[in-house]
């Protein structure tokens, strides 16, 4: 499960790199399920293993963080090229 946790949290960060460069609704929605899946199987692994919980919680928020801001980058980065796309119209 661990390296289930692992591979689906680095696939997120990349995803979420993926998509600040190539904006879209449906790949925003990937990015959410990804992030709320590698904070589902990280939230198992603490209860199952009784993880430590501060250095847990610690890289989990980092991970969270570094994520977010990347889809909130990338969410306004699609909000400009609509505004354009239906001005243009």
């Amino acid at each position: 499960m661990l390296l289930l946790h692992i591979i689906i949290a680095l696939f997120s960060v990349g995803f979420s790199t993926y998509l600040y460069f190539s904006p879209s609704r449906t790949k925003l929605k990937v990015s959410y399920a990804l992030v709320l899946s590698t904070v589902a199987t990280g939230t198992y692994l603490v209860v199952v293993s009784h993880a430590a919980m501060l250095r847990t919680c610690m890289t989990g928020l980092l991970y969270v963080g570094v994520t977010s801001a990347i889809i909130v980058a990338a969410r306004h980065k699609l909000a400009v090229q609509t505004a354009i796309v239906d001005k243009q119209r």
